[in-house]
């Protein structure tokens, strides 16, 4: 075995000596030249050759000539890193072996998914991983501990504090969870069950999660007027990283809806106190005034909601309770921009339709009409309700990545990332292209403690897309939310082709990321 490992050291010698000075001793897999080059900082565009082998970037500055299997010429082309989206809702996608290739992020230059946001979490996480290991998956996938998830397997859905034996209890699966690989804890304070949690609750579970490294997600208690108002869940969700000491991130931030429009400042200037004070506070949004939920979440108030779909229903028929009701799902409609910004966009007989055309067809109020039609399944609606200016004040923060929020029937499922950087770059030139793709890769990257991803440099992921500035754009649009979108002309993901020369290329070569088995040459 000595003699074997000797001749295998000459020949490693031999081979080097072969090489003349500023010659290429490495043959690379892939080597792409001749782009403009975003590295995923702040950093101004440059020239650089990257080379690539295996599932790493092993040079940005290889010889144009140098040997490699693959020469991918991206002249007048943009090289990024493959964006990462912190909040998605690609389960569906990504655990089923029809769609696990998840195009439609793909065409948007997307190689990284966050799953489990507003406190869902995986339903059976360990089958889930699993799955997704097995059949394979096109993006790469990361996920969250799901605060309401959670608590529902330890309390069901019941509107109270826990007791010591269930807090105790919450915890170790959160602490599961962390050992399994997950990004952090997420949470739904708006939805039933995370909205019946107390503060206190939400940091206690926080803190379990910040033992591993984690960081704390949320879809804010109140992001409008429902119940403690924007302003107020910004001031919870900063308690919450000062308590538990972890970083904090605001899902989807917005000021939704008539009585908080106008209100970005204060929330801007919230959040900057808290980061002068040493809180770690991000936040993502998508670039549509339309949000999406279901018509029970936007209308029908939180207590009638508790407990399970049957009480809701027994709530709704209750006589007593009518009037409560009916005002509330009034104010619920005003806040929302009334019966004209709700549009149906999930599975149903509705699909298509404002509230106002569906209470006309019924030929009854607004509010019976939403009632009926949360009746019949309770579709995802896409609700209007934003005001311009406060996007684009919250847009231009440093601490704002660009996030899809994708839920099927809208089109920020398909389009969310070419409609910002045409919103965001182009056509509302309120920030130059690298801040774009700093706040859609580096930013993401750097919060979630992602260290082998999120920038083109040497050690890190080949994950990497090139761009037909010309060309990015969004297709979908809320009458065909299912078109991909255009001006990817190559992506590739651990350093594998996804699309090449505009095509899909057959194959899935995304990872399940493992917060706590990351590989990092840092």
């Amino acid at each position: 075995m000595k003699h074997v490992a000797q001749l295998l050291c000459l020949s490693a010698l031999l081979l080097v000596a072969a090489c003349g000075p500023g010659e290429e001793a490495a043959r690379y897999d892939i080597l792409i030249v001749n782009g403009t080059v975003y590295d995923g900082s702040l950093a101004t565009p440059g020239t650089a050759n990257i080379g690539i082998s295996g599932d790493r970037i092993v040079s940005m500055d290889a010889a144009a000539d140098a040997d490699a299997g693959q020469i991918i010429d991206a002249g007048g082309l943009a090289v990024v890193p493959g964006f990462i989206d912190p909040h998605t809702h690609a389960e569906d996608e990504v655990f089923d072996v029809e769609t696990s290739a998840n195009i439609n992020y793909l065409t948007q230059g997307v190689t990284t998914v966050f799953i489990g946001n507003d406190g869902r979490g995986i339903p059976e996480r360990a089958e889930g991983v699993s799955k997704m290991q097995s059949q394979g998956i096109g993006t790469n996938v990361a996920f969250f501990v799901g605060h309401g998830t959670v608590r529902e397997k330890a309390m069901g859905l019941e509107n109270r504090a826990p007791t010591d034996q269930e807090l105790e209890q919450m915890r170790e699966l959160v602490a599961e969870d962390m050992r399994a690989g997950a990004l952090g804890l997420s949470s739904g304070l708006f939805y039933t069950p995370g909205n019946f949690a107390e503060t206190e609750e939400v940091i206690e579970l926080a803190k379990v999660a910040a033992e591993y490294g984690g960081v704390y997600d949320s879809h804010m208690r109140d992001e409008s007027s429902y119940n403690i108002g924007v302003l107020g869940s910004i001031r919870e969700l900063i308690q919450i990283g000062e308590e538990a000491n972890i970083p904090v991130h605001a899902a989807h931030l917005k000021a939704l809806g008539r009585d908080v429009w106008g209100q970005s400042g204060d929330i801007i200037a919230l959040v900057a106190a808290a980061r002068e004070r040493g809180v770690d506070v991000t936040a993502d949004q998508y670039p549509w005034r339309a949000s999406g939920t279901r018509f029970a979440s936007a209308l029908i108030p939180d207590w009638v909601r508790a407990d399970s779909t049957e009480a809701m229903f027994g709530r709704l028929d209750n006589p007593d309770l009518q009037d409560r009701i009916r005002e509330e799902m009034e104010a619920n409609l005003w806040r929302r921009g009334g019966k004209d910004s709700l549009l149906v966009t999930g599975e149903s007989e509705w699909r298509g339709m404002t509230l106002g055309e569906i209470a006309e067809q019924m030929g009854s109020e607004p509010v019976d009409a939403a009632v009926e039609v949360v009746r019949s399944g309770n579709p995802s609606i896409a609700s209007f309700n934003m005001n311009p200016d406060d996007m684009a004040a919250i847009a231009i923060q440093p601490w704002v990545m660009t996030g899809s929020d994708g839920s099927n029937g809208h089109p920020r499922k398909y389009a969310s990332y070419p409609k910002a950087y045409r919103d965001l770059v182009v056509e509302g030139e309120l920030m130059p292209m690298e801040q774009f793709v700093h706040r859609s890769s580096g930013l993401v990257a750097d919060f979630f403690s992602l260290c082998d991803r999120g920038y083109l440099a040497e050690g890190r992921k080949a994950d990497i897309a090139i761009l037909d500035l010309e060309n990015f754009t969004p297709v979908a649009d809320f009458q065909n939310p299912t078109l991909l979108s255009t001006g990817v002309i190559h992506l590739l993901v651990n350093g594998t082709p996804a699309i090449a020369d505009g095509e899909r290329v057959p194959g899935l070569p995304g990872e399940v990321v493992n917060l706590q088995r990351l590989q990092c040459n840092q």
